[in-house]
């Protein structure tokens, strides 16, 4: 069945990415090439080519046969040089702004002056909440900007959050207790559903025909939502970190029944709240999932996320700064143990989740469906 019909074109293959090794001074350098003249070329100014790997005397030989700078830091290149930034880049443009119909939120905490998410909403002229603690207001009130309105999170909502310890109030309840206020507030104020954000967000993109750029127009929301509205059983979806979605994968327009964060769509009236002190977003996913309800992943539009633990603010001080990853893990494990492990990859603890089970889980679409505006994205060159 294509869920995607009447959505704007999505189109993805498969991009092989043609790549060899160079050996140097006892290191592996990766060579990337557009094409496999390319690749000729580069091989050819090589001392010796096993079919593999290009090998050379020193670093100098191969920075001068790939005619750029190569230290000892540098793990892989492009041939002939290709720059990390140009002058020049592409954005997409759509060919309407239609601004989002549910109240977007961005639940934040120490980051008045590098709150990223505001600052990209801004400059999509989208108006949006900041939820802050009380203790933080004039910081936030200095350097917001025009589209933001500041919301004070009452107290009540961290004293009655469940962290699902034992711990209470000695240490931060993390942001879930916000997140349950922003679907009060948004409630309300009438709203069926509502966006709430992380505060690291630093831009949100469209992918298509294995190009993945920002997009600066409001329209991802609302397509975003008219897509995620087809459905009747679909309470919580968002949209897919842009590093998790490569431009040379053929990936689909969106994923169903796998966890959502960061940049979530919550259904007000699906009754679900947030609960646990770390991973909450992990966990109302699961829950969801666990109940035979669906949730949705949007490839075609993203949002890029900056890691919470390379940017100061959040929950830098308050959990990882001390404790490291392994508390978060093991609270998923704990409550979701028919389904969560505590794994160590990538030099810290992980949680690992198995999601498979949960393939069986169809969507619903409802009968009555509203027409979604007919918008294009066409790629344009603007300024640095």
């Amino acid at each position: 069945m294509n869920y995607w019909s009447g959505m704007p074109e999505f189109n993805q293959q498969k991009i092989i990415d043609i790549k060899i090794s160079a050996s140097v001074d006892g290191s592996v350098v990766f060579v990337r090439f557009r094409n496999k003249n390319d690749m000729i070329e580069f091989i050819g100014r090589a001392r010796y080519f096993d079919g593999k790997t290009a090998y050379f005397d020193c670093r100098k030989s191969l920075a001068d046969a790939a005619e750029q700078k190569v230290t000892e830091k540098t793990k892989s290149i492009w041939f002939p040089y290709k720059p990390h930034r140009s002058e020049k880049k592409e954005i997409y443009v759509a060919s309407k702004d239609i601004k989002n119909k549910y109240p977007i939120y961005i639940v934040s905490k120490g980051r008045s002056h590098n709150g990223l998410t505001t600052k990209a909403l801004a400059e999509m002229r989208v108006n949006h909440f900041i939820v802050i603690e009380e203790n933080e207001l004039d910081a936030y009130r200095a350097t917001k900007n025009k589209f933001a309105e500041l919301l004070v999170l009452p107290e009540k909502y961290k004293q009655e959050y469940d962290t699902c310890d034992s711990l209470g109030m000695t240490k931060s309840v993390g942001p879930g207790a916000a997140r349950n206020f922003c679907i009060d507030h948004s409630l309300a104020n009438g709203s069926k559903k509502h966006w709430v954000m992380d505060d690291n967000l630093d831009a949100f993109h469209h992918l298509n025909n294995n190009k993945k750029k920002e997009c600066n127009s409001s329209s991802v929301f609302y397509l975003s939502e008219c897509f995620i509205d087809k459905f009747s059983n679909v309470p919580v979806a968002g949209l897919n970190y842009y590093s998790f979605a490569k431009s040379g994968d053929p990936v689909p327009p969106f994923v169903a029944n796998t966890r959502i964060y960061s940049c979530l769509l919550i259904d007000n009236e699906s009754g679900y709240r947030w609960r646990g002190r770390y991973n909450e977003d992990t966990d109302l996913s699961l829950r969801v999932l666990k109940d035979g309800l669906c949730t949705i992943q949007l490839n075609a539009f993203l949002c890029g996320k900056v890691t919470t633990q390379r940017m100061r603010g959040g929950n830098s001080a308050d959990f990882y700064d001390s404790e490291g990853t392994l508390p978060k893990s093991k609270m998923l494990s704990e409550l979701h143990p028919d389904v969560s492990a505590v794994v160590w990859k990538f030099n810290r603890w992980h949680h690992h989740i198995d999601y498979s089970r949960f393939k069986s889980n169809q969507l619903i679409e409802k009968a009555n469906q509203e027409k979604i505006e007919n918008i294009d994205f066409n790629i344009v060159e603007v300024g640095a």
